[in-house]
């Protein structure tokens, strides 16, 4: 195992968190659409209570990828969510409200009503992917960043009196990327991909016909837009110049269609791609076309998930593979970040690596725990019963 080699393999373990995030973001997109899929009490709750057996996988999901973000690229976790504060804190504030709404929407001195946690967890829905969509949109359109590396070995930064190792370049602190609009194309990409996932899940999930009547119809309408962005934006970074680095020199350059040569030159993640897209389209065909099978099961939600976390791995993979600045810097081309230049040492990476063999029995065992959860679909005779429903 060379340096070179664990570089490449923690950014794969990153980017797989990053893929699985998105998925499970499915969560998010379902509760954007509480009070138009669930028209009664009884329904929003059948909703609420649908998405809130799964929020903890996608809040976990999400500090477990910051926390890998931490330990294998740290120069990224001081730059990105030490300078884009403003920006991480919101997106962080939109999961804590989900977290406080779910639990305290239906307990006994509620004085601010249920409907009024329902509105937030609509909230989160809609700002949760949308910001982290733009987030990660930054990664192949750039950031107003500083790093100072020299401050690293400053007397008075290890006493603690320094200046901070890297900071951003504006007053905006990372809101700035809103205001680029392929940003915000991705961004709002990635919100409609939640909808047509949280659509596709509370289908397959809920024992409701006026709910799913209403879920198929929905789901068009957050597929439509979906599909219109995201291709718009593939063309757009098929076709703009990316971020390259000399691996001799280490001297960050602009290439002419760099994420397209990216593509070419490694074309399993082509096929990914193109799989994990076909996979997407096909889910909501499924849903679409033929809205259950002989035992009147919605399945679109597998082929569908499946495909997104394909696209997303694929994508993120040619943002930080093929000498990639992963983390362009618009402020100073230089300052751009690489898996090269912003990795923990070699031997953190090494003993990470070994630690990281327990990942598959950590997803075998939350794959158990889903089958568990969804082994019966959710009712509202269930919702009844259980004192501990949401």
């Amino acid at each position: 195992m060379t340096y070179e080699f664990l570089q490449h393999y923690w950014w794969f373990v990153v980017s797989l968190l990053g893929a699985l995030l998105v998925f499970l973001m499915f969560v998010q997109g379902a509760n954007s659409m509480v009070r138009s899929l669930g028209w009664t009490p009884e329904g929003r709750r059948l909703v609420v209570n649908s998405t809130g057996r799964k929020w903890e996988f996608t809040f976990t999901t999400l500090v477990t990828f910051g926390g890998a973000f931490f330990a294998s690229f740290p120069l990224f976790y001081s730059t990105s969510f030490g300078g884009a504060y403003w920006l991480w804190m919101i997106i962080l504030f939109t999961f804590v409200v989900q977290a406080v709404s779910y639990e305290f929407q239906n307990k006994l001195g509620n004085f601010l009503g249920a409907n009024t946690f329902q509105w937030c967890l609509m909230l989160n829905g809609i700002l949760g992917p949308l910001l982290l969509g733009s987030a990660v949109a930054t990664f192949f359109e750039g950031s107003n960043f500083v790093v100072e590396k020299a401050n690293l070995t400053s007397p008075l930064l290890l006493e603690g009196q320094g200046e901070a190792l890297s900071h951003w370049g504006n007053a905006s602190h990372g809101l700035d990327a809103l205001l680029n609009p392929w940003v915000l194309v991705f961004g709002l990409a990635v919100m409609f991909l939640a909808r047509t996932l949280g659509t596709l899940y509370i289908i397959n999930n809920v024992n409701d016909e006026d709910i799913r009547s209403r879920a198929s119809v929905r789901l068009v309408g957050s597929a439509i837009p979906f599909v219109v962005l995201f291709v718009a934006y593939v063309v757009h970074l098929l076709l703009k110049d990316g971020y390259g680095w000399s691996i001799e020199t280490g001297e960050i350059q602009m290439v002419p269609h760099k994420y397209l040569h990216n593509l070419i030159e490694m074309w399993p993640l082509l096929i990914l791609l193109l799989a994990g897209v076909g996979l997407v389209l096909a889910g909501i065909a499924m849903e679409v076309w033929r809205k259950a099978d002989s035992k009147g099961k919605c399945q679109g939600i597998w082929p569908a998930g499946i495909g997104t976390v394909l696209t997303v791995l694929t994508l993120l993979l040619c943002a930080g593979w093929n000498y990639t600045a992963y983390y362009p810097s618009t402020y100073d081309l230089q300052m751009s970040l690489t898996i090269d230049n912003s990795c923990s040492s070699e031997f953190t990476l090494r003993t990470m690596f070994y630690v990281s063999l327990l990942v598959p029995f950590v997803l075998a065992y939350i794959v158990y725990c889903w089958r568990k959860i969804d082994s019966r679909k959710i009712d509202k005779e269930e919702i009844a019963a259980d004192e501990e429903a949401y």
